[in-house]
């Protein structure tokens, strides 16, 4: 038996939540929404194409999953999905920010809008969600759970995602700062810092085979071997479950023992020359237009 495959919880061990999943109609967040699913939640999914959220639906579940498009950098589509998503389950008691962006680039070649849209969709966009869905737990006495998906770079900083890095470790510290002030409504926010999970679209973007040729991130990790989805949405259901009741204002990493080896997780793409990241961006901007 492959454990790295199994659910390590029980039968029914969410079917008392439903759960709202941010970016939740493709990569870690797909993973994510099945397991929940299969653990008995009822779940939310939203993102900016209704076509992906759509998909998701049909290949996981017509009627525990509920679609719903949604811009997390604007407010009033947040408190508009957040709305939609309690008159179609009644109601909504976990939050999982994993709706992310992220650029592999030297610092020097950002734009302040790809530094913006990064910070936006990371840092105000998990502020938007936790923001709404706090305030309807506490006004109708609801004891939340959220999950926020964050990276080892967001305690340790690294070089090329300057713009991630600063948007997790806002993350981070809002995840810590709520854990306190707002455990006394029977809320919990915890985090996970994730390694290297392969996933088909954001891996393109961050990865393309040209780069992986270059930089082996395998050999950086203890363990010698990339995370399967399974491996962190166990980790993830656990932490959205009653069973980790008294588990509060923690982040759990995730990485193989990456961090330990050498922090920084992108640190090593000094090893790319000027031309070869020329080579590269074009080779990501051709994978981002096609994800």
């Amino acid at each position: 038996m492959n454990l790295h495959q199994e659910s390590m919880l029980k039968e029914g061990s969410l079917s008392n939540k439903v759960i709202w999943v941010t970016g939740g109609g493709t990569g870690l967040g797909k993973s994510m929404v099945k397991t929940f699913i299969s653990l008995g939640a009822k779940v939310a999914i939203s993102g900016r194409r209704f076509e992906k959220l759509e998909e998701a639906q049909k290949e996981i579940s017509e009627d525990k999953i509920f679609p719903v498009v949604c811009d997390v950098r604007e407010s009033g589509q947040v408190e508009k999905a957040l709305n939609q998503i309690i008159e179609h389950f009644g109601t909504c008691n976990g939050l999982v920010n994993n709706a992310a962006g992220n650029f592999i680039s030297p610092t020097e070649r950002l734009s302040h809008r790809a530094f913006d849209i990064i910070l936006d969709i990371v840092l105000k966009g998990s502020k938007n969600c936790t923001l709404s869905c706090g305030k309807y737990w506490i006004k109708n006495d609801i004891p939340g759970y959220v999950l926020n998906i964050v990276t080892t770079y967001a305690s340790t900083g690294s070089g090329y995602v300057v713009p991630s890095a600063m948007a997790k470790a806002g993350v981070l510290v809002m995840t810590r700062s709520l854990a306190v002030e707002w455990a006394k409504y029977g809320q919990r926010h915890n985090a996970i810092a994730p390694g290297p999970f392969p996933t088909k679209g954001a891996w393109d973007r961050l990865f393309p085979k040209e780069m992986s040729e270059k930089v082996n991130l395998e050999n950086r990790i203890p363990l010698k071997r990339m995370g399967e989805h399974m491996e962190l949405t166990n980790l993830a259901s656990y932490l959205m479950s009653d069973y980790s009741s008294y588990i509060n204002g923690e982040v759990v990493t995730i990485d193989g023992g990456e961090w330990l080896q050498g922090a920084g997780q992108f640190n090593q793409m000094e090893a790319i020359s000027k031309e070869e990241w020329d080579m590269l961006e074009k080779v990501i901007r051709s994978n981002q237009k096609k994800s």
